[in-house]
């Protein structure tokens, strides 16, 4: 069988020119790419919520990490009654009752430093470089991550208290009290993230934003009235304690739980709560958007 070879080339020529591409003019691909309608920009609310359900989607493909919030509470609640219920109060049932609203606040405000963790590990992964580029409001990002742990302290709350409940702890507030002093708590503890979000820009590593975390947790949640009354310490110590901010929200929650109403212990922790998101939520859109 005899192929002609001159044909043959002349075909594929052929071929090859109805597939020849030509570029579009300038003008032309600009009239492509803007004729159509631009989707409207999300607001603040929706792209913060959208934020928030991703806090929460990671939680369920690692769901790890609400040991934080079911068995460190646990542990402390039971640590801390059994441990020192006898020596201050005379028996663990009647130390919870004041007991349980501090431990509540100690651990709640405890566990905030996750969050600075979790921004630091987003950063090391680089997922910041893809949301800075996103046409969304700028603080949605680490509004987002508040959100979303609003709701693993709320778990936490609830496990809390329903351990406190097993154990013998009557609030005399009844639930209306109860869920005062639990939002009270996590407005303060929503503002107190913001300290951990700088931290977690600022930091290099997630071992770096524990440790610095931890140095200042300790003494200011344990140099408190959250285990004790301040009147037994030194002159110098209760001049610091008094002034605590965790004191402040301690005592608040304490007595909304009792069924009273500290409007001065209230407002200190409103208050405390507004100077810190007005300080630290500038300092952290500042680093995030220069990182």
């Amino acid at each position: 069988m005899t192929v002609n070879t001159e044909e043959t080339g002349a075909a594929g020529t052929a071929a090859a020119g109805e597939l020849e591409f030509v570029a579009p003019r300038p003008d032309q691909l600009a009239a492509l790419l803007v004729s159509g309608r631009r989707p409207p920009r999300p607001s603040a609310l929706s792209a913060s919520l959208t934020f928030g359900w991703r806090a929460v989607l990671k939680i369920k493909h690692v769901p790890e990490q609400l040991f934080d919030v079911t068995a460190f509470p646990i542990m402390m609640v039971l640590m801390y009654t059994y441990l020192f219920g006898g020596a201050l109060a005379g028996s663990p049932e009647t130390y919870i009752q004041t007991l349980l609203p501090g431990i509540l606040v100690m651990s709640i405000v405890m566990i905030t430093m996750y969050t600075g963790v979790s921004v630091n590990t987003d950063i090391e992964k680089g997922v910041f470089d893809r949301f800075r580029t996103l046409p969304i409001w700028r603080p949605s990002t680490m509004v987002g991550y508040l959100l979303g742990d609003v709701l693993r302290y709320t778990i936490a709350s609830a496990v809390m208290l329903a351990v406190g409940l097993v154990l013998g702890f009557r609030p005399a507030g009844g639930p209306m009290g109860v869920l005062m002093g639990v939002a009270l708590l996590m407005v303060f503890s929503f503002a107190f993230s913001w300290v951990w979000t700088m931290f977690g820009l600022l930091l290099r590593s997630e071992k770096s934003v524990m440790g610095v975390s931890m140095m200042v947790l300790f003494p200011l949640t344990f140099l408190s009235n959250i285990f004790v009354d301040p009147s037994t310490m030194p002159g110098w110590l209760q001049a610091f304690v008094n002034n605590s901010p965790v004191t402040h929200l301690t005592t608040a929650v304490r007595g909304l739980m009792a069924g009273e109403w500290p409007a001065s212990a209230i407002a200190w922790s409103l208050g405390w709560s507004g100077l810190l998101v007005l300080v630290f939520g500038p300092v952290t859109m500042r680093l995030y958007n220069r990182k």
